[in-house]
C-alpha cells in the first residue's frame, strides 16, 4: 500500500493542475499555484527529493489532470524470448518496446506503432495482457497506467 503522504500531494498537484488550467482571474491562479506548491513541498520532503525539481516537474504538467497510459508490446519468438528494446530515456535500460499512447489512437493502435518504431516490426495485437496502476508500486510522482499486449507476427 503506498503512504497516504503520496495520495494526497498527488491528488493536490491535480487538483491545482486542473485549477491552473481553468482559472478565469488572478486570485485564483495564485491560489492554484499555492497548492501546486504545496503538493511540491509535501512531495520533496517525505521523499527527500529536490524541492527545486519536484516544484518544476509539476509545473511542466498542464491541462487537465488525468493518469498518463503507457502502453508495452510482448513479443515472442518461436523459443519462448521475449524481445526487448534499450530505453534510451531511461539510463538505456532494457524493455518490452512501447511508450506513450497518443490522443486519438486507441491502447492496442499505440502500441503497435511504438512496436514499429522502436523495433521495426509489424504485428497485430492478439490479446490485452494486463493493465497495471503504478501507483500500486513504488512511489511514482504522477498518476500512469500500464498496459502489457501480446502479439502474433
Amino acid at each position: 500500500m503506498e503512504p497516504v503522504w503520496l495520495v494526497w500531494a498527488r491528488e493536490l498537484q491535480a487538483v491545482a493542475q486542473t485549477g491552473l488550467t481553468f482559472a478565469t482571474n488572478g486570485y485564483d491562479h495564485e491560489r492554484y499555484t499555492a497548492i501546486r506548491s504545496l503538493a511540491a513541498k509535501i512531495m520533496a520532503t517525505q521523499s527527500d527529493a529536490d524541492f527545486g525539481r519536484v516544484e518544476a516537474l509539476f509545473a511542466e504538467q498542464t491541462g487537465y489532470a488525468t493518469p498518463m497510459v503507457d502502453v508495452r508490446g510482448a513479443i515472442f519468438d518461436e523459443n519462448a524470448r521475449i524481445l526487448l528494446v534499450r530505453e534510451i530515456a531511461d539510463a538505456g535500460r532494457w524493455t518490452m518496446p512501447g511508450g506513450w499512447a497518443d490522443v486519438n489512437q486507441s491502447p492496442a493502435e499505440s502500441v503497435i506503432r511504438e512496436v514499429r518504431e522502436e523495433a521495426g516490426l509489424e504485428v497485430r495485437v492478439r490479446k490485452l495482457a494486463a493493465v497495471y496502476d503504478r501507483a500500486r508500486h513504488p512511489p511514482r510522482i504522477l498518476s500512469m497506467y500500464l498496459s502489457h499486449f501480446s502479439f502474433a507476427r
